[in-house]
């Protein structure tokens, strides 16, 4: 059999069949099913009308786990499912139904030394995530059921090597454990699990006898990404909206800087106001800018395009945006473009002449067309982005249409400083594409950054052969969560973080995007019903936690605004004063990271959670260097006690204020620090203590060659 066909095998096993059910109050025309499943599409799954005409259904196969979705009612009206296990809010003002899909085997409680494993849980694979090659060190991980193990090693030739639980959900337990390897000669190894008897695991499943998993040094291929991207501060710039600094470019109808936004109208956003505001985001510590797209386009979100080649001219012209492009890169900055190839505008030259030319046009294989005319329009007769007619969606497994949009990442590099791109609906678009974007990019230059837009677990995507990293949405609602909500716990908060860490391989969440907020969501500020102190507590974390910390253009301000177009106010610069507290705070917390290299490599420990006194600590640790946070989310000052037993690096050290809120005290093996309500602190050893530094913190200007993580 096989290593494919086994997988298969494996992938079919965990998979369970689920009917949805929707008990109609009246007659209807259309209901559809809409989930994480299935991307959200409104109506791609339409449901099947009983016999009474009121009882829908429809039947997927789905993987074990978490599933949010809706009922989708005549293609229009969303609801949630009246008979659902449980409703939640997804932090952007959506309240969506939960199915959680339980294993087979999961029906008697799991207790550790019973002999009885859940064997449908146990899961290794071969590649990315769970065989990862990282800064010279191996790490292998497996899969089983919660509590369900005494104990798991891997074995290899002679040698033992006991793995510790890493991670845990509802559903699964990770193990962990690195395994000397020299990349130059095969690697064979099982796992011993031990519950009551022992077990051996290997590729052909679990067994006293069982074939081993092999790793061949010609054939591995790890996850390689670039290396500047974690020692990075990200600024979120929506064109339209940071500045107006050129009013020759502006619309005819452009608005007042402080005017209402919608979802139609411009307000003179341009290169030239980017330029202008250049000293700012260096006062942040930004290394690099994200902006939402600037080619051509109707909107003035401009993610309708209608000329990949071409700045959109109310923004700037190419040379304009290519200088500045320049003048970022010699302050440091690097620039990451928005790429929408998911869908177009509808005056984009192939969908033009579709409309014009009918069937006799050369690209009606270019969309997904349903018939002729084209009809632009309430339910156009094509696939559009959400059924948006203005955006209909590229049939990208078309060789000339994916052709096209693989030439424009070329275009952009020689035009322009480019050093990434940020992907839009990622996870909408068909594997095999962003295979070939990945080798069109990296073939440009290595230290290109590729990061996709999927706002649940993107690890499909970040085994090597596609992205670099996600934005990272989980980590926002994990923060949400504790912080805005207070639904979460400490213990609750650090397990999540933890699990969307172990998710994927240390270096992608070393890429990570954390965000607090962005264009499609509510600002952080406003979910946290204007509790500045909570937003500035958040920002802490964001900045201390792995992955690079990206900045909502206005965060650093405190600027507030609801669900889009809300959140695309005019950038308030009136707020930016030197007497702004949440700038200040920016401001510290860019100094503290980019002087810090512990908080852009340490891999996260947590330390302590007290769930009564609302207060938690971690650490980042990478070789000797250590850096300690400790957060009280409580509305009274706590004392807080930092154990140091799991940093070994921290034991002999003695530690100091970074953000000037609370002196440590030594007692025993532990630190304490009385910490203000809703306040934080970051902890290093004193300039004395200090090891010293082998990383390099970024310097005016860029270095021309950046070696990536092997």
């Amino acid at each position: 059999m096989t290593i494919l066909a086994a997988l298969s095998l494996v992938l079919a096993a965990q998979s369970v069949e689920h009917t949805f059910r929707y008990q109609a109050d009246r007659p209807l025309e259309r209901v559809f099913v809409a989930g994480t499943f299935n991307n959200w599409q409104a109506n791609a799954d339409p449901m099947t009308v009983g016999a009474d005409g009121r009882t829908w259904t429809r039947t997927y196969t789905l993987p074990p786990g978490r599933h949010e979705y809706k009922f989708v009612l005549n293609g229009t009206e969303w609801i949630t499912d009246p008979k659902a296990q449980r409703n939640e809010d997804d932090g952007n003002g959506n309240v969506n139904s939960i199915l959680m899909l339980a294993l087979p085997g999961y029906d008697r409680p799991a207790a550790k030394g019973d002999g009885v494993l859940a064997t449908s849980a146990l899961a290794h694979e071969t590649r990315v995530p769970d065989l990862n090659w990282d800064r010279g060190r191996l790490t292998l991980t497996l899969r089983a059921r919660p509590d369900d193990l005494e104990s798991v090693w891997v074995v290899f030739g002679d040698k033992r090597i006991g793995m510790r639980e890493v991670s845990r959900d509802d559903l699964y337990a990770k193990f962990r454990a690195q395994v000397p390897w020299d990349r130059k000669s095969p690697l064979r190894y099982t796992f011993e699990l031990k519950d009551g008897k022992t077990f051996a695991f290997g590729r052909t499943g679990l067994g006293q006898t069982v074939q081993p998993f092999v790793i061949d040094p010609k054939t591995y291929a790890p996850l390689v990404v670039p290396a500047w991207v974690e020692s990075s501060v990200i600024y979120q710039i929506f064109p339209d909206r940071f500045e107006n600094g050129d009013k020759r470019n502006d619309p005819a109808n452009v608005m007042p800087w402080d005017g209402r936004p919608t979802y139609a109208n411009r307000f003179g956003g341009d290169v030239a106001g980017v330029r202008k505001r250049l000293s700012h985001l260096e006062s942040l510590g930004v290394g690099a800018v994200y902006f939402n797209p600037i080619f051509k386009g109707p909107s003035n979100h401009r993610y309708e395009t209608t000329n990949y080649f071409e700045v959109d001219p109310q923004f700037g012209t190419n040379a304009e945006f290519a200088s500045l492009t320049k003048e970022m890169e010699r302050r440091g900055i690097r620039t990451v473009l928005d790429g929408v190839f998911n869908h177009t505008a509808v005056d984009f030259f192939a969908f033009k002449d579709l409309r014009e030319r009918g069937e006799a046009s050369a690209f009606k294989d270019w969309y997904y067309v349903q018939g002729f005319p084209i009809r632009v329009g309430e339910n156009p007769n094509y696939t559009a982005w959400w059924g948006y007619p203005s955006m209909p969606k590229v049939n990208l497994d078309n060789p000339n249409a994916r052709s096209f949009m693989l030439e424009v990442p070329g275009f952009w590099h020689q035009e322009a400083r480019i050093h990434g791109w940020r992907l839009d609906v990622a996870n909408e678009v068909p594997m095999p594409f962003w295979r070939d974007f990945r080798k069109v990019v990296k073939g440009l230059d290595p230290n290109l950054w590729i990061v996709g837009e999927v706002w649940t677990d993107g690890s499909a995507w970040l085994r090597g052969d596609q992205w670099d990293s996600v934005m990272n949405y989980r980590f926002r609602d994990a923060v949400l969560r504790f912080l805005a909500q207070g639904s979460d716990s400490p213990s609750q908060f650090m397990g999540r973080l933890m699990r969307v860490y172990h998710d994927y391989a240390p270096q992608a969440s070393r890429n990570m995007m954390n965000l607090l907020s962005s264009h499609d969501t509510p600002r952080f500020l406003t979910l946290a019903n204007d509790d500045e102190r909570a937003a500035m507590l958040a920002a802490t974390i964001q900045f201390t936690w792995v992955g690079s910390p990206s900045v909502y253009y206005g965060e650093e301000l405190g600027m507030k605004g609801g669900a889009d177009p809300a959140n695309r106010t005019g950038m308030e610069w009136n707020r930016a004063t030197d007497d702004n507290a949440f700038l200040k705070h920016y401001r510290m917390l860019g100094r503290l990271r980019n002087s810090t290299p512990v908080l852009h490599s340490g891999e996260p420990v947590p330390l302590a959670s007290d769930d009564a006194a609302g207060t938690l600590a971690y650490a980042r640790v990478e070789g000797d260097a250590v850096a300690l946070v400790a957060v009280n989310r409580s509305k009274e000052a706590r004392t807080v006690t930092v154990p140091l037993n799991a940093v070994t690096a921290a034991q002999s050290l003695r530690f100091e204020s970074r953000l000037g809120v609370a002196q440590p005290t030594r007692v025993g093996s532990s630190l304490r620090l009385s910490l203000p309500p809703q306040s934080a602190e970051v902890l290093t050893p004193t300039r004395s203590a200090a090891p010293r530094r082998t990383n390099s913190v970024r310097t005016r200007g860029l270095p021309s060659h950046q070696v990536t993580h092997p």
